[in-house]
């Protein structure tokens, strides 16, 4: 569980922080948001999300530099909430966010069965 924080924390918070892209960041105001978009080396969307505040808030996502979506995730003025969505090789990790600590984890690997109403 350690390992998911630290790799989340390094996907959306590190790479705000330290993100050195040959294409600058975009920052568009949306009403008392600013959305903020950074980008891969080769121009594709990197992460894009909304500050409020000075602090993330709402919808985050990262992408890898071919475009594909790496990780959705969700803040309300700096904590994290909700269930965040993981994609890499083996699948899908939902993390659901209580009061800003994970609560819990759940795993889908490839070819797993889903119920759906």
């Amino acid at each position: 569980m350690k390992n998911i924080l630290v790799l989340v924390c390094f996907l959306l918070v590190g790479s705000v922080a330290f993100a050195q892209n040959s294409k600058k960041p975009v920052y568009v105001k949306k009403g008392d948001l600013i959305q903020v978009t950074h980008f891969h080396d080769n121009g594709k969307v990197k992460e894009q999300g909304f500050y409020k505040n000075k602090l993330l808030h709402g919808k985050w996502v990262v992408f890898n530099a071919q475009g594909d979506k790496k990780v959705m995730a969700f803040y309300d003025q700096g904590k994290k909430v909700g269930k965040w969505f993981m994609w890499d090789k083996d699948g899908l990790k939902e993390i659901n966010y209580e009061n800003n600590a994970v609560a819990s984890i759940q795993s889908w690997k490839e070819g797993s069965k889903i119920a759906v109403k």
